[in-house]
């Protein structure tokens, strides 16, 4: 199955060449391949009989008898009347922030009730595809290769501080031709512009990551708003990124590899330190454990790959395969011991790390009727064996999920392992 990003993005008219990110506008519209999807995919047993990358071992195991697993929808409510997609969510503190088309909205994350919206008079940059916080700062990436920088103010709410890369820092490298890079037959760029889609952004000790269609990875410096490096990072679009703990960078393509990143002691720059290549269709999703030991990856041939960092090496080599999503991987989420996942197939999935490393497919949350693009959660501190989850889709759609997963003593999960 191909799946090409481009095309369900309205104020895109050409068409790539190789499978991009699943993604949406206005105009979105399914192709036959992401609408058919069949009913009853969402048992347990029978997904692990789905075949994709065969060369891989499977991770998964039947979840444990002793272990209770209940959920429930709090809310659900729709982001604009006209139901365009939902193409991401945030959370930051007590507010969940989700966008839809150019538009971003916030509300209060435990009563669902609607705050602000910004964003919402410049439909001219672009579908928001990403959101990061770093300070008092938000970041959102745009459809027009532009990244918009927000503060919340006393008096007006949501401001736009500026968009990066920042006039002054412009100004800084207009005149010097060393500064300008080829983006496409007879048109050259500033280095520290993106010339397409910005599709994702990391933050991380005060950086900003942003990755393109353009198939760049950019770092930015948050106290300054300046660019510090670009990288031509992949041979195609780059649809994620995920930034660990100590600095390492990986982004993941549409041309199916994973690079890892690293900045050497004692030097300026990042260095490609590893490729990872395992997936046999676009890398559309990341997500590190808490430790940064742990890699996940979705993909378009419906696999998510756990990467893993081995004893010798700076980098991860891959341990297994969590299959039973029928289409293609969209999102993925990491909280607490547990990751999300989104598909194409309208499902998300729960899935636990088991004591001998193996993983089990807890539930699966259905109710959405088209692909489940962004996923965000929280693990309650009231309540330790809850988490918060949040799902939006490309249905317009956005729900809110209570998660319990508990022993008969109704202690959290985890203490099946401590």
């Amino acid at each position: 199955m191909r799946v090409i990003s481009k095309l369900f993005d309205s104020d895109r008219r050409r068409t790539p060449k190789s499978p991009k990110h699943l993604d949406s506008d206005e105009s979105f519209t399914l192709s036959s391949s992401l609408s058919d999807v069949t009913t009853g995919s969402s048992s347990l047993h029978s997904s692990l009989s789905l075949q994709t990358l065969p060369s891989v071992p499977s991770l998964q195991k039947i979840p444990s008898t002793t272990v209770t697993v209940s959920h429930c929808v709090t809310s659900s409510f729709k982001l604009r009347e006209r139901s365009l997609p939902v193409t991401c969510l945030a959370v930051n503190g007590g507010y969940l922030f989700a966008v839809s088309g150019h538009e971003v909205s916030i509300y209060d994350r435990d009563m669902c009730a609607h705050l602000d919206t910004f964003n919402g008079q410049d439909p001219f940059s672009g579908t928001v595809k990403s959101i990061g916080f770093s300070g008092e700062k938000i970041f959102t990436a745009h459809q027009d290769g532009k990244i918009g920088v927000w503060k919340l103010t006393a008096k007006s709410g949501y401001k736009q501080l500026t968009t990066l890369p920042t006039l002054n820092d412009r100004l800084r490298r207009f005149a010097l031709p060393k500064n300008y890079v080829q983006v496409r037959r007879h048109k050259k760029r500033l280095w520290i512009e993106h010339a397409d889609a910005v599709t994702a952004l990391a933050v991380n000790n005060g950086f900003i990551y942003s990755v393109s269609w353009d198939k760049t990875l950019k770092i930015w410096r948050a106290s300054d708003l300046r660019c510090k490096e670009s990288i031509k990072a992949h041979d195609d679009a780059v649809n994620a990124v995920a930034v660990s703990t100590n600095g390492t960078v990986y982004t993941g393509s549409a041309d199916r590899r994973i690079r890892v990143w690293a900045k050497p002691t004692g030097e300026k720059r990042h260095r490609l330190v590893a490729t990872l290549e395992k997936h046999k269709s676009a890398v559309n999703a990341l997500a590190l454990n808490d430790d940064g030991s742990v890699l996940f990856s979705g993909s378009c041939d419906r696999s998510i790959l756990v990467w893993e960092r081995e004893d010798t090496s700076n980098y991860m080599a891959v341990r297994g395969a969590l299959r039973g999503h029928d289409k293609a991987i969209l999102s993925l989420f990491n909280v607490s011991d547990l990751l999300l996942s989104g598909s194409a197939d309208r499902t998300v999935r729960i899935w636990r790390r088991g004591p001998d490393s193996s993983y089990s497919c807890l539930e699966v949350l259905s109710g959405h009727t088209k692909p489940v693009k962004s996923l965000a959660a929280v693990r309650e501190k009231e309540l330790d064996d809850v988490v918060s989850i949040v799902s939006g889709s490309l249905d317009g759609e956005v729900k809110c999920w209570k998660v319990s997963v508990t022993k008969p003593d109704n202690s959290f999960y985890t203490n099946l392992v401590q």
